[in-house]
């Protein structure tokens, strides 16, 4: 999902008693969230009101009232956490062609940082990829616009456009003298979400994505890789480096796809009907595979519903964990129809691995630490902070080195992919590590 930020507003409290008595800001915090009694409620809604009859009759021009409360909308929901925002109905429409992964655009995944566009990673074979987009890039401007003073949600449109039409984008990267500018051309974003390749006997499953295609996509691939190798089929890679998440049942179903048993996944939230659990049962695909053994490659990039397949795996004791800390989105975001006005996008819950972890934060650290050789050009800019950086987030989970960068760089020539090449002898037993393979603790 598209990320909107606004950094909160820290509150602070003065009470006057015989003079001045100051209290502390987590005592004025807690007084701040304290519930409102329905008359209160009622008399800041007057207030805004109050601001809203003021715009409209006393600013220098009639503004438009429609994007008046639009933005009103979008400032409460975006000062909740970085995750929560209104989607105007062009918005809404986009966010439903991203799932079902084909959409318009330049194909960045991007969050907003210190008020400027920041890369998460650019999508495989797209225009952005193409044009030499990297991750960690800052966007600062589009079309020799100021991105300063945008939404991530406005910015994000303005990348969108006419097909075949050109954008300027200017970037600045760290070890660059100056910005870069650097054009590209909009095109329909049609990737397939899961490649699969053989090295050396091993089946590589790369998942860029979880989007409506993915669930489909994997089991195709196991299906092929065991058609194709049959029993000379040593184990599976599954590649889920800077893959931002999507659709939480495709996550499911996917964990579901390598376990015959146990928990996957479950979810509390503040309400009753928010709290579910996901459980894997037994078919035909994970008894295909049952026997052969398993690496998840994450990294910085990895997020959302890749941790949530990474974490049921390494807690069920199915696969082992190798690459970097991933990104640390723990929180499940409900997009909730709002018939011809568009949609609200709004955190519901927290999500938890089999073993009851949150890793809203934090994220999941890999049993096995593999680091890449970073290029010389990109040494210093290769890491991402993640979830813990993100102004608002709202916390939950175990924040140990929360805020520690966690590196996102993937080479694109697998010959020299340190982290693949590692599960790869692990599995062909060319290596040896005490976390491969899993050890149950039944």
């Amino acid at each position: 999902m598209k990320l909107s930020v606004l950094r909160p507003l820290w509150l602070s409290l003065l009470i006057v008693v015989s003079g001045s008595i100051s209290i502390s800001a987590q005592e004025a915090d807690m007084a701040d969230k304290k519930p409102l009694s329905e008359e209160e409620v009622y008399q800041e809604l007057n207030l805004l009101g109050e601001i809203f009859d003021r715009i409209r009759e006393e600013y220098v021009d009639a503004p438009n009232e429609r994007e008046l409360v639009r933005a009103a909308i979008q400032g409460m929901l975006t000062s909740l956490d970085p995750h929560s925002g209104y989607l105007d109905p062009e918005d809404y429409e986009d966010v439903r062609a991203d799932t079902q992964g084909t959409f318009g655009g330049l194909g960045i995944e991007v969050i907003m940082e210190d008020d400027v566009i920041k890369v998460v990673s650019p999508i495989d074979e797209t225009p952005a990829a193409r044009a030499g987009v990297l991750a960690n890039d800052y966007i600062v401007e589009l079309d020799g616009v100021a991105v300063r003073g945008l939404s991530l949600d406005q910015a994000v449109e303005k990348m969108r456009g006419e097909i075949g039409t050109d954008i300027v984008i200017t970037v600045v990267r760290e070890d660059a003298s100056e910005p870069l500018k650097i054009t590209i051309t909009r095109d329909i974003i049609t990737f397939r979400v899961v490649r699969t390749s053989v090295r050396d006997n091993v089946g590589v499953i790369r998942l860029a994505r979880f989007t409506g295609q993915s669930y489909a996509g994997i089991e195709d691939g196991i299906r092929e890789l065991h058609k194709d190798l049959g029993d000379d089929l040593k184990g599976l890679v599954l590649d889920l480096r800077n893959n931002p998440g999507g659709l939480v049942d495709q996550s499911v179903f996917i964990a579901d796809a390598f376990l015959a048993r146990g928990n996957v996944l479950s979810t509390r939230g503040r309400t009753a009907e928010e709290n579910t659990r996901y459980d894997a049962n037994p078919d035909d695909l994970d008894k295909l595979i049952a026997d052969i053994p398993l690496i998840v490659l994450i990294n910085g990039g990895s997020a959302s519903a890749s941790e949530i397949v990474a974490g049921a795996l390494q807690d069920q004791k199915r696969a082992t964990l190798l690459g970097t800390r991933s990104f640390g989105k723990g929180s499940v975001q409900s997009i909730i129809s709002l018939g011809g006005n568009g949609a609200m996008r709004l955190t519901t819950s927290r999500y938890y691995t089999p073993s009851g972890r949150s890793i809203q934060a934090a994220g999941i650290t890999p049993d096995i630490e593999v680091f890449q050789d970073i290029p010389e050009e990109l040494q210093g800019r290769d890491e991402i902070i993640g979830e813990a950086a993100l102004n608002g987030q709202i916390g939950g989970g175990t924040e140990t080195e929360a805020t520690t960068g966690s590196s996102v760089y993937v080479p694109g020539d697998p010959d020299k992919d340190n982290q693949l090449k590692y599960a790869v002898d692990l599995i062909l037993g060319n290596e040896t590590h005490e976390a491969f393979p899993p050890k149950s603790e039944n």
